[in-house]
Formats: C-alpha cells, structure tokens, sequence
C-alpha cells in the first residue's frame, strides 16, 4: 500500500476515515495519527499499526466546544471555560465519556480526552468527516513524536492511508492534559499549556469577592452571607497557617533568609517573630515569601472551585489589597465598625480587657485606608441581623451586576 500525500482538499482524507482508513494529521503540537473514533475495527488497526498497549486510553479529536456535550456528558461549566478560552490549542479536557464512544477508545473506563488542534487543515478535516478522531501522536510507541509529515511516513510509510502535510509543528511538545471528573481536577500530563494559564483562565470564570477590614469588625458575618450564595470562603490565615506546617519548599526559603527559623521541619514562631517585628525590612522579605506561596494556594483553590462549575469564591484576608490577591478579585469589600463596638466584640470573644483590646485596634490600619483602597465599604453599626441584610444586598449586588 502506497502511503498518500494530501495537502488541500480534506474530502479525500475524510472519505478514508469514514471507511476505517488511518491518516496522519498535524497539529499546533506533533502529527497525530487518526482513526475514527466510532469505529472499534479501526480503532484496533491504530492500535496495532502504532504498537501502543490496549490498556491505554485514547483521546479523540473534536472541532469545537459543542463537541463536549455531542460525545460527553455531565460536562462541569469548568470544561466549557477552558475550552472556550485554550481551543483551538494544546490542551486536553478528560471528561465522562458519552454512550456513543466505544469501550476499545477509553480501554474500558469511564472517561474520554476530548481535544480541538489549532490546525485549521485538520479542523478542516474534522468538519468534513463529521466524526470524532481518535488520534495519539503519529509515532510508534516508545519513538519520538513526529513534527514533521516526513516524519511519520519514515515511521508508517505503506502502513498507514495517508498523511495530511500541515508543515511542520510549532511547539513540538504533547498537550497538556486535565482530568476534569475528579475534584479537585488533576493535571494528567504537563504539555505545551502551563498549568498556571488555566488556573488563569478558571478563576476569570470566577466572581471573587476579597474581604478585608480590622478584627472585631464582623467579617464574619459578612463571609457568612457569601457562602450561603454558594462561594468558596478562603481564609487567608488559615491557608498560611497550613503551609507553615507542611510546606517544605516555603519553610527552606524562610530559613534560608532567616537561618535557625526551622528546626527539625518545624518553623519556630517565637525565634522568627523575634527578628522580623523590630526589623521592617526583615518582616518585608518574610512577607515577600510566605505571600507568594499563599496567593499561590489560594489561586489553585479557586481554579479548583472553577473547575468544579461553580461560580463565586471570597477571600478574608487583611492584606488582599497588597498582594496578587487583589487581581483575582471583582470587587474589595473593606468591613467597618465603631472603635466601640470593636472592643466590646473582642473582649467578649477573646476574654481580655478593654484596654489591651483598644491597644490591638489601634496597631491596625485605619478605616480611612480601607475607604480609600477597598471598591466598597459596608459599616456594621447596628444589629447582626440588619448587618446581615446590609451584606446579603451588597453582595448581591456585586455578583449579578460584576
């Protein structure tokens, strides 16, 4: 069998698929190798041809996002995210496989890779055939992937129908493959799409709220009304809190500046705050590395939450307006509250004296700084009950008019 070159025309290739031909296609990554996916003999002979074990899954090539739905089902809103902002392009989404996809294509699971190539012959291809491909990169197993059509006919000349010549690859490099079934989702293969783009494009599909403002003020509450709209409510202290005690890579920065700081794995509070609270500078560099460990966490928190299908998230942090935190978020919310009112609420959940109360209120920041820098301010000068109104119109305010 004579291997064919084709270079225009996608009819004569989609004609080959549809009798369960193998054609080579390019793509922005590598060439792949394609068989229809609806057809389990052909499907066979791609295995075969390509020497690839039958307990490994194949992905199928789509031209758009409608594809999700025609081939899958229960689709998170996280996958329609992601495709609308990477498709065409070099990422994979992992998600339930629908009833029309045969066994032999997920190796008897559950689950398919679906996968939009910016290539636009090979989306020509798609649209003629009108199929799902199933199309592993274009090599035999174990071999470097092709970039180039010469390439794969040194591989598959004779043994394959035909080769679409798009060129050769740009990237070079595999997609990156995301497995949106589980929760939290899981990066199955690290590709040409950085994972730090799509918890990028996740959290844009987010409408996150940051909270902020001085102890006593009634954050809580506020976070209360956020979460029962369906946010995920992060506490920022909570999140640096854990790291301290299990983040091995943000611990050996701290003592690597502040050397002594981490004893046996275990970070040393008294000896560390020791150093950094008579030093700005010092307390500067500390906060330098613990922030970006932290917005980084929080930042794949989110994404998670995205992938998920949900839609609202808020942060309590009392400096997310100094940090990357405030470029997640479409709206500051700074909480305010009566010197007053603030004492009273802290000696009664704290059990300490007016005095020492009044003295930790003092070392905050002012309301003028959350009035000048916050994009709302909601004062919490009544009862809990017309504060939590006051938040519950706020919020919703915020999150159907953002």
């Amino acid at each position: 069998m004579e291997t064919k070159i084709f270079k225009e025309d996608a009819a004569p290739a989609a004609a080959i698929l549809r009798q369960g031909g193998l054609v080579a296609v390019p793509t922005e990554t590598v060439y792949g190798l394609a068989a229809n996916g609806l057809d389990r003999e052909a499907v066979e002979r791609l295995y075969a041809v390509k020497g690839r074990p039958a307990a490994k899954p194949l992905s199928l090539m789509v031209p758009d996002a409608s594809a999700l739905a025609r081939w899958g089902r229960n689709i998170p809103r996280g996958a329609y995210v992601l495709a609308e902002a990477f498709w065409p392009g070099p990422l994979t989404i992992v998600v339930e496989a629908g009833e029309a996809i045969p066994s032999i294509v997920t190796a008897g699971g559950h689950t398919v890779g679906l996968r939009c190539p910016d290539s636009e012959k090979t989306l020509a291809l798609l649209r003629a055939c009108d199929l799902p491909l199933a199309a592993p990169s274009a090599n035999p197993s174990g071999q470097p992937s092709p970039k180039t059509a010469a390439q794969v006919l040194d591989y598959f000349q004779g043994r394959i129908d035909a080769v679409i010549d798009g060129g050769p690859c740009g990237l070079g490099r595999e997609s990156t493959v995301i497995d949106l079934t589980v929760t939290p989702y899981k990066i199955l293969r690290q590709g040409a799409l950085p994972e730090q783009e799509i918890e990028k494009a996740l959290i844009a599909s987010l409408k996150v709220v940051g909270i902020t403002g001085g102890t006593g003020a009634g954050k809580t509450t506020a976070l209360d009304a956020l979460r029962d709209m369906g946010a995920l409510v992060i506490d920022a202290d909570q999140v640096y809190y854990d790291l301290c005690q299990g983040c091995a890579p943000m611990l050996e920065k701290i003592n690597a500046r502040f050397p002594g700081a981490v004893e046996n794995g275990v970070l040393q509070r008294k000896k560390l705050g020791s150093v950094v609270f008579s030093d700005p500078q010092a307390l500067g560099d500390l906060r330098s590395i613990t922030d970006a460990y932290v917005v980084s966490t929080i930042d794949h928190m989110l994404a998670c939450h995205a992938a998920a299908g949900r839609r609202y998230g808020a942060v309590d942090a009392i400096n997310v307006l100094d940090t990357g935190l405030r470029d997640d978020c479409v709206a500051t919310v700074g909480v305010l509250a009566p010197a007053e009112t603030r004492i009273a609420r802290l000696m009664e959940r704290e059990g300490i004296t007016a005095e020492y109360a009044a003295q930790r209120i003092a070392a905050q920041r002012p309301d003028s700084y959350y009035t000048e820098n916050c994009t709302h301010v909601i004062t919490n000068d009544g009862s809990r009950e017309e504060f939590r109104l006051a938040c519950d119109k706020l919020f919703k305010q915020i999150l159907e008019e953002s």
